[in-house]
């Protein structure tokens, strides 16, 4: 099966398909994480997004149910440079191929993967299509043209849950916790069990009042897809939440935590994507290496210095990676401590949470 790439700009990519046939549309974005390929397929952060993945050999050791981050996949489409036909691991129930073809995800392979990532870090991110069907090169870059652009896009409504649910603490439940669904990680809610909390998930647009009425010991905020700035109905719950919680933010719930506090944010020339990337505590020193999947950043010079301390940055551009509030229990940090399958240098970050909790209670 042929499969082409179209970008906005008119560069075209041509290679193998596999998974799904038909096409897929969003923005191209890559990733530089070395394994944990079905982890990146099923973050709901990726809505919108084609994925290319840097590691040259995908889909070798399967896929199976464990490792869903989801219920199902969110990207849009996948390029790889080399697409395996065949899984080699015993906990693999299903080849990644029949995989993403059941998810309707196309895949382009055996495409010069490293002139196409080349080609978005030195121009940005771009809008691209990947069809196994229309051969005809201007349509499609045509057609990559009209996708909406992700900037003023709230999609956060587009994957949060429709109504609460429960997660119950894999250990005797010490605290609750309120979880505000932005497009959360599955893992995020077994790290949070993990650490004694039972956990009520609640949809995006549930107000900071029915939230308090559920009577918390801690309210979190989770990652997800889009534009923060259009989530205005968040960034007011957060405000109304805030000193009346305890309160812990990650990637989007990071952002709007920072639009809340009066802050702005702007939109990365290429995002951050993998599981590599060196963040820096300001605080100690430390370097930790950690996971990310985001296209905003918050602006640390729009910040209020004497409310808000800046925690942690990202030592490859110097983005704001983690703030914290000088006077009220909130923390908040860009990048994903929960990260699945790793790296695991941030886990510490959910221990904070709950002291932050057992503070606020001992009070």
């Amino acid at each position: 099966m042929q499969a082409i790439l179209a970008l906005e700009d008119g560069r075209v990519f041509r290679g193998k398909g596999y998974g799904a046939k038909g096409e897929a549309f969003g923005e191209v974005v890559f990733n530089t994480s070395i394994t944990g390929y079905q982890e990146i397929f099923t973050d709901p952060s990726y809505t919108g997004q084609i994925v290319v993945l840097t590691n040259p050999e995908i889909g070798n050791y399967g896929t199976n149910p464990e490792d869903n981050e989801a219920q199902r996949p969110y990207i849009e489409g996948l390029i790889v440079r080399e697409f395996s036909p065949v899984s080699s691991n015993w906990r693999s129930e299903q080849l990644t191929a029949d995989y993403l073809e059941r998810h309707r995800v196309p895949v382009l392979a055996e495409i010069d993967t490293r002139a196409l990532v080349r080609h978005l870090r030195d121009h940005g991110v771009k809008r691209g299509v990947i069809s196994t069907s229309e051969t005809d090169v201007e349509r499609l870059v045509a057609r990559a043209q009209a996708i909406p652009k992700m900037d003023g896009r709230d999609l956060a409504q587009v994957v949060t849950c429709r109504s609460p649910y429960p997660w119950p603490a894999t250990m005797e439940a010490r605290f609750h916790v309120v979880a505000y669904d932005f497009g959360i990680k599955l893992n995020i809610l077994r790290m949070l069990a993990r650490e004694g909390c039972r956990v009520t998930v609640v949809p995006a647009r549930t107000s900071a009042k029915d939230v308090l009425a559920l009577k918390p010991d801690g309210i979190f905020l989770s990652n997800g897809p889009g534009d923060p700035e259009p989530c205005t109905y968040a960034q007011d719950n957060i405000r109304r939440l805030l000193g009346r919680k305890p309160i812990f933010g990650i990637c989007l719930g990071h952002q709007l935590i920072g639009l809340a506090l009066g802050g702005r944010t702007y939109k990365l020339k290429f995002g951050h994507h993998g599981g590599n990337h060196p963040v820096k505590q300001l605080q100690s020193g430390k370097v930790e290496i950690t996971a990310h999947n985001h296209n905003f950043a918050v602006d640390p010079t729009s910040l209020k210095l004497s409310e808000v301390e800046l925690t942690h940055i990202d030592l490859n551009d110097e983005t704001l990676e983690g703030l914290r509030h000088r006077t009220l229990p909130l923390f908040s940090v860009q990048y994903h401590p929960e990260a699945s399958p790793g790296p695991h240098d941030s886990h510490y970050l959910f221990s904070d949470f709950v002291k932050l909790m057992q503070d606020w209670k001992g009070q």
